[in-house]
């Protein structure tokens, strides 16, 4: 069976999820936790970010790579269109994905918790004791400013990442006005990556991914919410609800999984 090294809460990761769900393929995904299992994740792949497939004897990373390999292996259902220009076409909107909706969506998340107490206390199990979620919705904004801007995640760079995102739903909305699919008239690889990609903007409301039940359907104010974007998020709705397919609560864990701190 393939095997899925991934974090939940990945979007690259969820990128991966549609297209193997989309082709019909089993597999069994191995979660990867932040600890000293990171050397192992290395050993098998040559790098420390998820996702990481493994097919036998054959280890792909990155998602673009393994959505390439999955094509390849597994013709049925194509995620790459025939017509060369549409193919064309659907490589560079995955490519633009990737690097303007992956990075500023995580950039955009990462302010709207820092704004929203709200959004804070959505994040934590519902087991969390009281004394723990007063000190989550509490927790002055001015740390998070503090802590963001010593990663890179400061006040600028957040407004930035809004307006680029703002302008990428903006362009979605437009292109899936009159069209089922961005590309073609069946979904491509284009299609899969923005939907999954767009998870932190808009997580999805229907129990796809184990995360708190407080976070589904929960997403960025003024991106998730707006009537001006309601094209995009029906049709992301109706894409998942097509392909991809809730967990299967019976599949066991791996308990002995690589570890990354890495979530491209």
């Amino acid at each position: 069976m393939l095997e899925l090294y991934q974090f939940e809460l990945s979007h690259y990761c969820e990128k991966v999820r549609l297209i193997l769900d989309y082709k019909g393929l089993a597999y069994r995904k191995i979660e990867v936790t932040p600890g000293i299992g990171q050397v192992d994740l290395f050993r098998l792949s040559g790098q420390r970010q998820v996702p990481v497939l493994k097919d036998g004897n054959e280890v792909i990373a990155d998602s673009t790579a393994i959505a390439l390999y999955l094509d390849r292996k597994f013709p049925d259902r194509p995620i790459l269109p025939a017509d060369a220009k549409q193919r064309a076409l659907c490589l560079l909107m995955e490519e633009w994905a990737d690097e303007s909706i992956g990075l500023n969506s995580r950039k955009v998340m990462l302010g709207a918790f820092n704004q929203s107490p709200e959004l804070r206390l959505s994040s934590l199990p519902a087991s969390t004791p009281d004394l723990v979620r007063n000190l989550v919705k509490s927790f002055p904004r001015e740390v998070f400013d503090v802590l963001g801007a010593g990663v890179g995640l400061g006040a600028e760079s957040v407004r930035s990442a809004r307006k680029a995102m703002e302008q990428n739903l903006e362009s979605l909305n437009t292109l899936l006005q009159d069209s089922p699919y961005l590309v073609s008239d069946q979904p491509t690889l284009a299609d899969f990556a923005v939907a999954g990609l767009t998870m932190y903007i808009k997580f999805p409301d229907i129990p796809y991914l184990a995360i708190p039940d407080g976070l589904k359907g929960k997403g960025v104010p003024g991106l998730a919410d707006v009537f001006a974007y309601s094209t995009f998020w029906e049709w992301r709705d109706r894409l998942y609800a097509d392909f991809r397919k809730p967990p299967i609560s019976a599949t066991p864990p791996a308990s002995s999984a690589p570890t990354s701190i890495d979530i491209e």
